[in-house]
C-alpha cells in the first residue's frame, strides 16, 4: 500500500470517542483502537495484543489502560503493557503494543501514523471555523469505497455539481462561470465563480436570498496533502462586492481506509457571534449536502474506482480537460512527497545495515563487510 505516513489525518471527531466504548478503525489499512483516557485525553493503539493477536476494541478501558477482552493484560497510553493477570504478574519484556501521537483540534481527533519525532514539526492548516469554542459547528462521516485521491479530485471540481447534482446544487451557470487554479507551495486553490446565476432553492435558503433571484457565487477549495480541505462558498446579491454577502466555510477531511475505501469526514462552521442563526445553518448545511454526498457522489466513485480496477491512476492514461487544473496540481505535489518518504526510509535502512556490518581487518586495514543485496 502506498499512503504518505508522515503526515496528519483526522482519526475521528472528538465526539466519536469515549473512554467506555473503545472503537475499532483501519487506518491507512492498519486496525487502530481509539478511546480516551481517565482524563479524557483521546488515545491510539494498534489494535491488536501481541500475547494472542486478540483485538484491543472489543475490550475495556480500566484506570486509564485498555483491558484485552481475551486474557485481560492491560495497556496505557503509551503502548506499554501495566497489568498482567496471570502468574506472579510480571509484565513481559514485549508486552507492547505501538502508540500513535495525536492531536485534539477543531473538533476533531489527528492521528500521525509515520516517524513520531517528526509529528510535532508539521503544522496543520488552518481549520478555525470548525473550533467549537468559537463557532457553532456541525459534522458528517461516510465511508466511500473508492481510493481517497478520487475523492480529493472530486472536490477539487465543482463543475460537476451541474451534472451530477442537477436539482440540489448544480445550476448552468456553474460551468458558463470562470475557474482559476494556482499553489501556495504546497497549498493547493481552485477557484470557480459565476454572475448572474440562479440558485436552487435549498442552496439559497441558507444565503438568505429570495428564491428566483440571480446572485453572484463563488466557490473557492483549498487542498493540502494529504486530502486536507477547506471549500469557502459565498453569494452576493449579482453585481455586489463580495463584502455583501454571506459566506459559509467546511471543512473535508478524508482520510485512507484502504487503497480502494476513505472515511469521509466533513463538518461546517459559522461564528457564534451570529447568534441562534448560526447552529440553525450549520446543521442545516451538513442536512442538506448528507443527501447528494452519500446518494449521488459516492456512487459515482465507487464506480471509478471500480472501472479502474487494480490499475493505478495515470497507467489509465485518463483524458485531462482544463477543468482538472486543481486535481493535477495535488496529485503532483502527492507524488514527489510519496516520492521523498520513500527515499528517507531506503536511506534509513542503508544507514542501519552499515551500523550493523560485521568488520574484519584486511592487512591492517579496517574493512566494512556490506551485506549483498
Amino acid at each position: 500500500m502506498t499512503f504518505l505516513r508522515n503526515a496528519w489525518y483526522v482519526a475521528a471527531w472528538g465526539g466519536e470517542l469515549a473512554v467506555e466504548a473503545p472503537m475499532r478503525r483501519v487506518l491507512l489499512g492498519e486496525p487502530v483502537v481509539l478511546f480516551r483516557d481517565e482524563a479524557g485525553r483521546p488515545v491510539a493503539l494498534a489494535d491488536r495484543c501481541p500475547h494472542r493477536f486478540a483485538p484491543l476494541s472489543r475490550g475495556r478501558v480500566r484506570d486509564g489502560a485498555i483491558e484485552c477482552p481475551y486474557h485481560g493484560l492491560a495497556f496505557d497510553a503509551s503502548g506499554r503493557c501495566v497489568r498482567n493477570p496471570h502468574g506472579d504478574g510480571r509484565i513481559p519484556e514485549g508486552a507492547r503494543v505501538s502508540a500513535y501521537p495525536l492531536l485534539e483540534r477543531y473538533g476533531a481527533v489527528w492521528i500521525w501514523m509515520g516517524e513520531a519525532q517528526r509529528a510535532a514539526d508539521a503544522a496543520l492548516p488552518d481549520f478555525s471555523y470548525l473550533d467549537p469554542a468559537e463557532n457553532e459547528t456541525s459534522t458528517g462521516y461516510l465511508l466511500t469505497r473508492a481510493h481517497y485521491q478520487l475523492s480529493a479530485d472530486n472536490l477539487l471540481d465543482l463543475s460537476h455539481f451541474q451534472f451530477l447534482h442537477p436539482d440540489t446544487l448544480g445550476t448552468p451557470a456553474i460551468t458558463a462561470g470562470t475557474m482559476e487554479f494556482d499553489n501556495d507551495g504546497e497549498t493547493v486553490w481552485a477557484r470557480r465563480s459565476t454572475r448572474g446565476e440562479y440558485l436552487p432553492e435549498a442552496v439559497a435558503r441558507p444565503f438568505g436570498v429570495p428564491y428566483g433571484m440571480p446572485v453572484d457565487r463563488w466557490l473557492d477549495v483549498r487542498w493540502n496533502a494529504p486530502g486536507l480541505m477547506s471549500i469557502e462558498v459565498g453569494a452576493t446579491f449579482a453585481n455586489l462586492p463580495r463584502e455583501f454577502g454571506l459566506t459559509s466555510f467546511s471543512g473535508h477531511f478524508l482520510t485512507p481506509e484502504t487503497e480502494a475505501s476513505t472515511h469521509y469526514f466533513f463538518g461546517f462552521g459559522l461564528s457564534k457571534a451570529l447568534g441562534s442563526r448560526a447552529s440553525e445553518v450549520a446543521q442545516y448545511a451538513v442536512d442538506m449536502l448528507m443527501g447528494p454526498f452519500r446518494d449521488e457522489d459516492l456512487p459515482m466513485l465507487e464506480a471509478q474506482q471500480q472501472a479502474l480496477g487494480g490499475r493505478e491512476f495515470w497507467s489509465a492514461r485518463p483524458l485531462m480537460l482544463p477543468i482538472d487544473g486543481g486535481a493535477m496540481r495535488a496529485r503532483r505535489i502527492m507524488e514527489r512527497r510519496l516520492a521523498a518518504e520513500r527515499q528517507l526510509h531506503a536511506d534509513a535502512v542503508t544507514s542501519a545495515q552499515a551500523e550493523t556490518a560485521p568488520s574484519c581487518f584486511d592487512h591492517g586495514r579496517a574493512v566494512r563487510l556490506v551485506p549483498v543485496r
